[in-house]
């Protein structure tokens, strides 16, 4: 989402060079020796190429396609692999929208995650479950709230399988981002951060990031934050306000 001049390797280098580490998604349209060569610390990627968690076909596609994103994970070293309440396009809508949970699917994709979470623990690696905004980016996904994830996490309580918090997507469709974080600390594999509006870096819109930092400190948070975000302009200048609000 930054340096967008650039081919995506170079991105990675950048971005690198800068001493910062680097989240992907799709990994089955990235060259992986590549990325290795890069010298780069991979924090996340996709942990999935298709499937959802409440379909029994689509459910024995998501569950190979973890295992196959795990043998990328490894040769990556990358610790986290990143998972939605159903497949996403590349515009960001699910692929199998859904307007009404029913409380058969949440049964269902707790079932599911208890696999995938097992998953993640055999080969030492981390599932995060990120919740999405439905009003502005993912409209129609199930599952989509923090509130949603923090449950099925809970619900699982495995160490193969932790929240992906992403704050943006948080602000839009809840809110109350403090009480949020303290609520589930002890479940949250990830932070994710933008502002809002936008999505841009912190200090662009309305949440102070600053009181974000202070909160992740007071609960011992040491996990990785990321800015999933783009530059309002010049993508140094972004990551370094990113920096800042952190530090």
């Amino acid at each position: 989402m930054l340096f967008l001049d650039l081919p995506f390797i170079e991105r990675v280098k950048r971005l690198h060079r800068m001493g910062f580490g680097v989240e992907i998604w799709d990994w089955t349209q990235k060259n992986i020796d590549e990325l290795i060569d890069t010298g780069a610390k991979f924090t996340s990627m996709t942990g999935y190429i298709s499937g959802n968690l409440i379909d029994d076909v689509a459910i024995e596609k998501l569950l190979n396609s973890a295992s196959l994103s795990i043998d990328i994970a490894k040769r990556l070293e990358c610790p986290s692999l990143n998972l939605h309440g159903t497949g996403l396009s590349n515009t960001g809508l699910p692929v199998d929208p859904i307007e009404h949970v029913t409380g058969e699917m949440w049964l269902k994709a707790q079932e599911t995650l208890v696999k995938l979470a097992k998953l993640g623990e055999q080969s030492k690696k981390v599932f995060t479950l990120e919740n999405l905004n439905t009003q502005i980016d993912h409209p129609g996904t199930p599952f989509a709230k923090a509130e949603d994830t923090l449950a099925l996490v809970r619900a699982v309580n495995s160490a193969g399988l932790k929240m992906n918090l992403d704050l943006y997507h948080a602000q839009i469709g809840e809110g109350n981002l403090i009480e949020l974080i303290r609520r589930s600390h002890q479940y949250i594999g990830e932070i994710q951060v933008a502002d809002v509006p936008g999505r841009k870096e912190p200090g662009s819109g309305e949440i102070n990031y600053p009181a974000i930092a202070r909160t992740l400190k007071e609960i011992n948070y040491d996990g990785v934050v990321a800015m999933e975000g783009w530059a309002s302009s010049d993508p140094i200048i972004a990551l370094n306000a990113f920096r800042q609000a952190f530090t």
